[in-house]
């Protein structure tokens, strides 16, 4: 269960350890408020840091952000170029947490297409936070069917003939991390947009209409709350 210890800093236990997040609603957030898309991918990418903080205070053991989709390819070049940007900024925030929460950061995807900068300051940060003791996956260029092709193929190329789950599993992006608990989506949006669909099997789900720069620890908890008070039943009967 939800557990409180003192000074009221509440902690997850084993049947919660790995919560992924769908930051959704950082254009929409600026565009409410007059400011440009850019704002809002700024004061996400704060929310961002404030999150991986909870989580951490929380002894949460296994985290995932899903930051850049393989769709986000097909938006207009302006847009793009502000994602990059954007990317960026989530870089420069997984540098300030890595000492401060222990964390191991692992960058889930196809690295390839990303300017040549990008990809070595992950590679950095993934070097840098290897001892880390608990894992922040931050998904970057990720698709979970072409995931799955990923590790489907890695399997034959090991001489599998055969493909079983366990092959599967053993070659997805987040072989570190068991499979979320639960998958958390802001913005008001139901679904899971190519995101973890091997691994959301029995995941429980939380979709709030809060946007992601205002999702703080009091949403995160909203969430836990209810994620505590469902009965998991992993396919079996009620």
């Amino acid at each position: 269960m939800f557990k409180k210890k003192k000074r009221e800093v509440l902690t997850c236990d084993e049947s919660l350890s790995h919560i992924a997040f769908i930051m959704d609603g950082n254009g929409r957030w600026a565009t409410s408020r007059g400011l440009p898309r850019s704002s809002g991918h700024v004061a996400g990418a704060a929310a961002f840091r404030k999150i991986v903080e909870c989580c951490n205070q929380m002894q949460l053991k296994h985290m995932t952000v899903y930051a850049f989709s393989t769709e986000n390819w097909s938006r207009p070049k302006e847009e793009i170029d502000r994602i990059m940007k954007l990317l960026s900024d989530y870089l420069d925030e997984a540098e300030r947490i890595i000492d401060k929460n222990d964390l191991r950061i692992i960058f889930l995807g196809d690295k390839s297409p990303f300017a040549r900068e990008l990809r070595s300051r992950m590679r950095e940060i993934e070097q840098k936070s290897s001892s880390g003791k608990r894992i922040l996956n931050i998904a970057m260029n990720y698709g979970s069917r072409s995931e799955i092709v990923h590790a489907v193929n890695e399997a034959l190329s090991n001489g599998k003939r055969v493909i079983t789950e366990e092959d599967i599993d053993d070659n997805l992006y987040t072989k570190l991390s068991p499979p979320p608990d639960l998958i958390i989506r802001s913005a008001g949006e139901m679904r899971l947009s190519n995101f973890l669909l091997w691994q959301a099997a029995y995941s429980e789900f939380y979709f709030t209409d809060t946007l992601w720069p205002d999702f703080d620890e009091k949403e995160l908890k909203k969430a836990i709350e209810s994620f505590y008070s469902r009965k998991r039943k992993y396919g079996g009967l009620g």
